[in-house]
């Protein structure tokens, strides 16, 4: 081969070793059989790989600039072509990046791993999610086997280092192709690419490391927590193989209906039905509050405030109570109590009832009412967004 080699990667006699490489990986790219199947194209890939195997070794790079045979008389592309040694993960590298080539290159996997996160789902009442409740929990998990103590190896016996790797947890396998001799790393087979073989296994757990089990833990649930909402308990997860730390365990909150109460965010809504003489005259009732549903018989909790229904009330009006709603996530404020006042108009009247009205009719003058009807304003858009608001 006359040609310079330098001249072949593009690159100057001085260039470091990192400034071959690239220059190889982008000539590679370019040359490779896959990408350009011309015979012309193959034969240049050749030469340029040969130069890539003599540049990349300081002593066959110091032979070729001393003016020797970098392969001892093995010839120029012939030798690569016989098998010279030729790495193929420089020609994975230029395709993939990084160690592809090397089959991950990663070693023994180790035995001890972390475990996986556990979730469950935990039901409360309204007044606990808003003021915060502690329970105790019943989880089944992996946890660490007794027997053995996560290592896998029955009492008396540990385990011992793979005949067939050597205890690297991998094994070459070499194959021969057009551009030489390709090895590649694969996980070893009898010790599931561990580097060790546990010869014999624990009884408890199977070599495992982990058996399950039920336990009982205490979880504090946080005031203004709502339904979605996950409470994290780190390490109460499962334990990993081996004995490995364990994850973490996720409780996340449904909170039931209330019978009284619906909640919007960190604020409460209600109905209350009251008689149109009521919502005329005007009337103060008793309403309970949240709090009321976590009073025990000697506590001093609130369990009802008043709620004035001015004279004159119509049906739909809102009164809104601030203070009144649910505390918000880790926050001392709370939110307001929205209450929807609905007047009932009575369906049936004995006769001095109807008397009654209608006398009441006349003196107002609305024996013969004509009502009125008037339009809006709102868009169609204007009226949605009342709708869910309410």
């Amino acid at each position: 081969m006359s040609q310079d080699l330098y001249e072949m990667l593009g690159v100057a006699r001085d260039a470091d070793a990192d400034t071959i490489k690239k220059a190889y990986r982008r000539l590679a790219r370019q040359l490779h059989p896959d990408v350009n199947p011309d015979p012309e194209t193959q034969e240049r890939f050749k030469e340029v790989s040969h130069a890539y195997e003599v540049l990349s070794d300081p002593q066959k790079r110091a032979a070729y600039d001393r003016g020797g045979d970098a392969f001892g008389g093995m010839g120029g592309a012939g030798g690569f072509g016989q098998g010279a040694g030729f790495s193929f993960t420089d020609i994975m590298d230029a395709f993939f990046g990084g160690n592809a080539g090397q089959g991950g290159g990663r070693g023994p996997r180790p035995r001890t791993r972390r475990g996986q996160d556990a979730l469950i789902r935990l039901e409360i009442e309204l007044a606990e999610a808003a003021f915060g409740v502690t329970r105790e929990l019943k989880v089944d998990t992996a946890v660490v086997c007794e027997a053995c103590q996560g290592d896998g190896a029955a009492p008396g016996s540990k385990p011992v280092t793979c005949e067939t790797c050597h205890g690297a947890g991998e094994v070459a396998h070499i194959q021969r192709s057009f551009l030489g001799e390709i090895r590649t790393l694969r996980p070893c087979a009898p010790c599931r690419g561990f580097g060790t073989i546990i010869p014999e296994p624990c009884r408890e757990c199977a070599g495992d490391g982990r058996v399950r089990s039920r336990r009982s833990l205490t979880v504090k649930i946080p005031g203004g927590v709502d339904t979605g909402t996950r409470v994290q308990l780190s390490g109460q997860g499962e334990v990993g193989p081996g004995g490995g730390p364990a994850g973490d365990l996720f409780v996340e909150i449904q909170v039931a209906p209330h019978e009284t109460f619906v909640r919007r965010g960190n604020t409460l809504h209600c109905t209350v039905t009251v008689p149109m003489t009521a919502a005329a005259l005007g009337t103060t009732l008793q309403l309970p509050t949240l709090e009321a549903d976590l009073a025990g018989e000697e506590s001093e909790v609130e369990t009802e405030f008043d709620l004035e229904i001015k004279p004159g009330t119509q049906s739909g009006t809102d009164q809104v109570l601030r203070g009144r709603g649910v505390p918000g996530l880790r926050q001392a404020a709370r939110g307001d109590l929205v209450v929807t006042v609905i007047v009932e108009t009575p369906s049936k009247l004995d006769a001095r009832q109807e008397e009654l009205l209608r006398e009441l009719a006349a003196i107002r003058g609305e024996e013969a009412p004509t009502g009125s009807v008037s339009g809006t304003s709102k868009s169609v858009f204007g009226r949605l967004r009342d709708a869910f608001n309410h």
